[in-house]
């Protein structure tokens, strides 16, 4: 099992979960969904602010379209020493500074 943190804005905003190849889990944190100070965003409009887990046999689409592809990916694979086809290690190690929007990913 691996987990990483999914940040919004620099808020911990939930649990992504890889329990095998084909069974990923996305639960937002309690503290995020009832913090009433600031506008709580959802990761995205397919993944809307709610208490229970969203559950795939895939790696949630908006995850796997934060993925590099073609040469990046394999550099990156190289890089990390991970396997080019491991969607959620690569994930993990570079989602956590280098994306595109307001959503990063922290390696627990």
């Amino acid at each position: 099992m691996r987990q990483g943190e999914v940040y919004i804005r620099g808020i911990k905003a939930g649990l992504l979960t890889e329990h095998n190849r084909h069974d990923y889990e996305f639960k937002y944190y309690d503290e995020y969904l009832q913090n009433e100070d600031n506008y709580r965003f959802p990761v995205s409009v397919h993944l809307p602010l709610r208490k229970e887990a969203y559950k795939s046999k895939y790696l949630f689409s908006y995850f796997y379209n934060m993925l590099s592809e073609g040469a990046n990916r394999m550099a990156q694979a190289l890089y990390y020493h991970l396997d080019p086809k491991d969607d959620f290690g690569i994930l993990l190690e570079t989602a956590e500074y280098d994306t595109i929007g307001t959503v990063t990913v922290k390696k627990i």
